[in-house]
């Protein structure tokens, strides 16, 4: 290493530690605006010219929108036509109404495995939080189990969902990841599938079962009962017909509405496998297992299927869903301007050099970078995009690794401890009117659980030839 990679590294070092400062302490800003601010640093200080930085700000923002943006509103769309059509009901119960109380845990883990395929955290969680409250009152009616009954129905979906929006695509950090490392949507969703299924089952039902009788945890009861019918002629009302649920298409049909997006990726993936790369089959099969035109396919397949002759319900519900993430949208921007710019000050040259001189496997060195700065920042999209711009030019310098395993690495790393400084972590301590420490108990060890049992896959996925 030269003493210019040490300053470098240096820059690197102290941009990470500004960035967590301007967003943790005061003044707090928004998450762009520190990024914006910080990327503008790192660019005076590496002395690069300013035309070029305000290029590099620009166009790094653009080309992650470019490549992330589109599938990150066209899976919010597709979660809310799932949602508002009453698929998402339909499939939950049609899963749970079959379990004991035993087994629950172990479906409703299943029923947020496939809800959380096209939908974030966040919204996933939203969506379902009839369903687990629903759940959660019958047990307690029927006095089943001891401790909270909301926790143990509710810790395997984080377990789930937390899964899915970490490891597999088109959740926009593993697909940030891809773009940002040029590797492959179809491998890396393999391996994500089987990475998240032990990280599900441990985190999700085997902890549940272990720390619910432990607590205490249960909504006020305003918050039920905005769930929960408070009467059983609301019930019946719920279910009259013409109303979404008694509407709702069949459990097949939705759970293909819900699976056709990743089921056309994964026929790709497939393809990679099994043809020749001349073959015009293949060609096909990666203009439609491309996560744009997948996710639009998905898109116009649910809007025929679910919402036949009613063209201003589905604009309404459409127009609706791309609010709540356009503040996913602006981080993912300028993430990429950070990106950019430390890959033109050439800081991802020196953590080359680095890594030639450490025995840190360029895996744990990304799961390691993508965790500290998603704990700092309280975002795991900042972590994604920077510990993925600073490793990218791993791929071209000739440093064995598996480009979608590392992509899948810096996805688990993004999950570790989800605190106070994380949107989710509110979410589920206000959801079920848990304290501090009950919301630290659950989402923060489970999404910890998560993110190490998934980074133990990567290394055992890593001794396996590698796909694509």
């Amino acid at each position: 290493m030269s003493l210019v990679d040490i300053q470098l590294l240096a820059i690197a070092l102290v941009s990470v530690l500004g960035l967590v400062a301007l967003i943790v302490a005061k003044p707090r800003l928004h998450p762009l605006v520190a990024l914006l601010l910080v990327s503008m640093a790192v660019g005076l200080a590496t002395s690069m010219p300013l035309n070029k930085l305000a290029s590099a700000i620009s166009s790094g923002a653009g080309k992650t929108l470019g490549v992330v943006g589109l599938v990150v509103a066209l899976g919010a769309m597709l979660g809310k036509l799932l949602a508002d059509s009453g698929v998402t009901t339909s499939v939950a119960n049609a899963i749970v109404s079959r379990s004991s109380y035993r087994v629950l845990p172990w479906t409703m883990a299943g029923v947020a495995f496939i809800i959380g395929i096209p939908m974030f955290f966040e919204v996933g969680l939203v969506v379902l939080l009839p369903l687990i409250f629903g759940v959660a009152r019958k047990l307690e009616t029927g006095k089943l189990g001891s401790g909270s009954a909301y926790v143990y129905v509710s810790v395997p979906v984080i377990a789930a969902l937390a899964a899915m929006h970490g490891m597999v695509p088109p959740h926009p950090g593993p697909l940030t990841a891809i773009a940002t490392l040029k590797t492959s949507v179809g491998a890396t969703m393999i391996y994500g599938f089987i990475a998240a299924i032990p990280a599900i089952i441990l985190a999700g039902p085997i902890y549940g079962t272990f720390i619910a009788p432990r607590m205490k945890a249960r909504p006020d009861e305003a918050m039920i009962h905005q769930y929960v019918p408070e009467s059983d002629e609301a019930s019946a009302a719920a279910a009259a017909p013409g109303s979404a649920t008694a509407a709702a298409p069949s459990v097949a049909i939705g759970v293909l509405c819900a699976l056709l997006p990743a089921l056309l990726m994964l026929a790709h993936a497939v393809a990679e496998i099994l043809l020749d790369k001349t073959s015009a089959v293949l060609h096909v099969a990666a203009f439609v297992g491309n996560p744009i035109v997948a996710m639009l396919v998905g898109l116009i397949f649910a809007m025929v299927v679910l919402h036949p002759g009613e063209p201003e319900a589905v604009r309404k519900s459409l127009s609706q869903s791309v609010k709540p993430i356009s503040n996913v949208l602006l981080i993912i921007a300028g993430g990429g301007a950070f990106q950019q710019v430390l890959t033109d000050a050439h800081v991802g040259d020196a953590i080359v050099h680095l890594s030639h001189q450490l025995s840190v496997s360029p895996l744990l060195l990304g799961w390691l970078i993508s965790m500290l700065l998603s704990v700092s920042t309280g975002s795991a999209t900042v972590g994604i995009v920077g510990a993925a711009g600073l490793l990218a030019p791993l791929g071209s310098s000739g440093v064995p690794v598996n480009q979608p395993l590392l992509a899948l690495a810096i996805g688990c790393g993004s999950l570790f401890f989800n605190y106070a400084n994380h949107a989710g972590f509110w979410l589920v301590k206000e959801s079920f009117g848990m304290s501090m420490g009950e919301a630290t108990r659950t989402i923060s060890v489970v999404q910890s659980i998560v993110a190490v049992v998934g980074l133990l896959m990567v290394f055992l996925l890593n001794l396996l030839p590698a796909l694509g």
